[in-house]
């Protein structure tokens, strides 16, 4: 069977999408977690249109990869123009990387109407440009871009662009649905069409059949569902992006396609031992995005294997496939069991022993914890969505909670000048041991104020809260009949380098419950280490 070969270009096709940027060490950084991985190919950038990833294929020949080929990306030769004399051609050899990958239209719209190029200079442009890049050494991938978009508008053209670069000598010619427009059905037809084209066709020097691969865009939500019919239509690479980032919709979301490829499809990729990494790596792509991760995100979400009603909660005790269609480990994810008022008490039981937690104490067995949680539940508590709170307070009903700081006290005040924005400013006072330390801070706001002085207090005591940060705030009111009167909960995602954790808080002040569910976060993150 032949192995899936797996193309990231997270550090370019990624960096397109809305909010997403890496500086060049980030980028770096992200390279050398996607080699360990065992990812074969991994993009990144394109050296010919920016300083900063210049500066990228610079510092990365420093690097020794492991497992994967560090390709630059760009464009065919200009139009009018030798291939020794285009820049960004130039670029690209410049760059070092073992591999170069090229794009080209196979559109007629786009070569005609927006170019304002003539059909015959294009397959001269793409024919020029793989062969000069294969005469300097470089293994070649060539993108055909708009490729199904073209198959549909003039087929017999679209097919004539892949002919050109795989006669110039391609190594592999990828098919790009670049609009994201394609169904899978459309997919599986043109790549039959490629197959007849391209199937007697050998790569040069080599005496191989052309290699096909797959680039789809999300635009339809259907990116990893076309990657997979293309690859059992016969391609042997998938190009693909860390959590579907990408312009738009996004790409081919690698944290999905990779275990459908190994674990679904049997379609060999690298070591499945890797595959307990991804979670990992697609957090850390999050934190160093600064973007908040999806917890319904497929396979490495933080809820693609948590489990709310009593009944499914009951049956995974006896055999976790009653609701799971495979093992969160090995993506390097977890089980999570939620608790709500729709919980029974297989929910805590199974919770208090995930957390480690031996319950009878001071009187608390699972049914009498149920009804005290759907008791919270009905005051506006959450705890489905705040599983640190919810440690803490299945602590505090069994006698098991360890304070690591007490709050003496605090104060929160907010000024606003006319022509200057709202400041915050926070004192606050804690006690740790019988230690008593008084700290004062600013923020953006009263929650960050408080944030930072808390912070700043426990640093006193604690190390290792630099690892730590606030990456969401929500406020929801749950009765807005009462106005200015009613209760609010405040929710609050925080994560170091391992771990994401949610706590709550409600009040009818909404200052009182930001406290209440930053205190929990903190107390949290010092229990771990404790």
């Amino acid at each position: 069977m032949d192995q899936i070969l797996l193309y990231d270009t997270t550090l370019r096709d990624g960096t397109q999408g809305e909010n997403i940027s890496f500086t060049s060490d980030e980028k770096l950084n992200i390279a050398e977690m996607l080699d360990d991985l065992g990812i074969h190919y991994i993009e990144g950038g394109w050296p010919g249109s920016n300083p900063k990833d210049k500066q990228f294929f610079d510092l990365a020949k420093r690097i020794k990869f492991k497992n994967s080929r560090l390709s630059a990306f760009g464009s065919t030769r200009r139009a009018g123009l030798f291939p020794e004399d285009d820049p960004n051609l130039k670029a690209l050899i410049e760059s070092g990387t073992p591999v170069l990958t090229v794009f080209g239209k196979s559109w007629d719209l786009h070569i005609e109407q927006i170019m304002g190029n003539t059909l015959r200079e294009n397959l001269e442009m793409i024919r020029d440009t793989v062969e000069y890049l294969k005469h300097n050494g470089r293994e070649v991938i060539y993108d055909a871009e708009h490729f199904f978009d073209g198959y549909k508008a003039n087929g017999d053209y679209a097919l004539k662009t892949l002919l050109a670069a795989a006669e110039a000598g391609a190594d592999i010619i990828t098919l790009c649905d670049t609009n994201g427009g394609a169904l899978p059905f459309e997919i599986k037809t043109a790549m039959t069409d490629v197959n007849n084209s391209l199937g007697n066709y050998l790569m040069k020097n080599q005496g191989k059949p052309v290699r096909i691969g797959i680039h789809a865009h999300n635009d339809c939500g259907l990116a990893v569902a076309n990657s997979v019919t293309a690859v059992r239509a016969g391609a042997v690479m998938v190009q693909g992006t860390v959590n579907g980032y990408g312009e738009r919709c996004g790409n081919t979301d690698m944290t999905s396609v990779i275990p459908l490829l190994c674990l679904k499809m049997k379609k060999p990729c690298f070591q499945d031992d890797n595959l307990a990494k991804l979670t990992r790596l697609s957090r850390f792509v999050d934190e160093t995005a600064n973007m908040i991760p999806l917890n319904n995100r497929p396979f490495v979400g933080k809820s693609a294997f948590a489990h709310k009603g009593g009944v499914h909660v009951s049956a995974i005790m006896k055999e976790p496939r009653a609701y799971e269609h495979m093992k969160p480990e090995l993506v390097g994810n977890t089980r999570r069991v939620l608790v709500s008022d729709l919980s029974g008490k297989s929910n805590v039981e199974y919770k208090a022993k995930e957390l480690g937690i031996e319950l009878g104490g001071n009187g608390f067995d699972s049914r009498k914890i149920v009804s005290e949680i759907k008791r919270l539940e009905q005051e506006g508590y959450q705890f489905d969505t705040a599983d640190g709170s919810f440690r803490i307070l299945i602590e505090k009903y069994t006698n098991q909670f360890k304070p690591l700081f007490d709050l003496e006290s605090f104060r929160v005040t907010v000024e606003k000048d006319r022509n200057k924005p709202c400041s915050a400013h926070a004192t606050i006072k804690i006690s740790v041991n019988g230690k008593e330390e008084i700290t004062a801070a600013e923020g953006h706001g009263p929650v960050s104020a408080l944030d930072n002085a808390l912070r700043k207090a426990l640093e006193k005591f604690y190390s290792d809260l630099d690892s730590m940060r606030l990456v969401d705030f929500k406020v929801r009111v749950m009765d807005g009949r009462e106005g200015t009167a009613a209760r609010v909960k405040v929710f609050i995602e925080s994560r170091d380098k391992n771990d994401i954790w949610s706590t709550i808080g409600v009040s009818e002040d909404i200052i009182e419950a930001s406290w209440h569910a930053l205190a929990d976060s903190f107390q949290y993150k010092l229990a771990k280490h404790a």
